[in-house]
């Protein structure tokens, strides 16, 4: 994925009310971004950080600029905008860039499953084997007390995506294949971790989910301000201790 046009950057003064966030531009100018991340943002959205965003020429929206890269102190590139996660996951699918998920005849996208109202990120089908229900996590927490370049998910208490967890267990259970696949949109993380010690029933439930046979893959682009392209899987890992400091 190349961003076209270009991205601008700025410099974070606050993020408010979720979704806003104010930014003042080289020569002095504040403008207010949308931000897509209903999440913490823990390492992503200080102030002074410089970030970099896009402009839409759609009339209809309320805020022609949205928030989609935070560059940290130490130079990584964190893709902030949660909506990436799922369109970088298709392009690369359908590049046949995440081996484990390339062949499938068909890809649809926000296909309503299970018995919990919900809608399946990605479903590939194929003829010749079982479908593939694929739900897809955006990573962006970098928390380095406890090794070098370790990520975690969530990043807050996900109701949201326990539920997730407990359909993708039904969809294994019935036969089909359940994937959780965490795309992980922080330059700094090379390898990634439940967060036990944000939301300790997340990471029991992917216990659960990787003992019923869901496959959890943790591909990790390459982010940059250019664009988002194909990079390599990291390591996970299940079955740590907390952070220092983190009871």
């Amino acid at each position: 994925m190349i961003f076209a046009p270009p991205l601008q950057s700025g410099q974070l003064i606050a993020r408010y009310k979720r979704f806003l966030t104010d930014v003042q531009l080289e020569g002095g100018e504040v403008i207010t971004l949308h931000c897509a991340n209903t999440g913490a943002m823990t390492g992503c959205a200080e102030p002074g950080t410089r970030v970099w965003y896009s402009t839409s020429n759609n009339p209809r929206r309320k805020l022609a600029h949205s928030w989609e890269i935070a560059e940290s102190p130490a130079g990584h590139f964190i893709c902030v905008n949660t909506a990436r996660a799922n369109q970088i996951a298709r392009e690369l699918i359908e590049q046949g860039a995440i081996a484990p998920l390339a062949g499938y005849a068909r890809l649809r996208t926000e296909v309503k499953y299970g018995e919990e109202n919900s809608r399946i990120d990605l479903l590939l089908e194929d003829d010749e084997r079982p479908d593939c229900y694929i739900e897809v996590k955006s990573v962006t927490l970098l928390d380095e007390r406890e090794q070098p370049g370790m990520g975690y998910f969530p990043d807050a208490v996900t109701a949201r995506g326990a539920k997730h967890l407990r359909e993708l267990m039904a969809m294994k259970a019935a036969g089909h294949r359940a994937v959780l696949l965490f795309m992980v949109l922080h330059s700094g993380i090379e390898r990634m971790r439940p967060a036990a010690h944000i939301d300790p029933l997340y990471s029991q439930l992917i216990e659960q989910a990787m003992a019923a046979g869901v496959e959890i893959l943790c591909y990790r682009p390459h982010v940059g301000v250019q664009g988002i392209v194909a990079q390599d899987f990291i390591p996970f890992e299940s079955g740590h201790m907390l952070p220092e400091g983190k009871e």
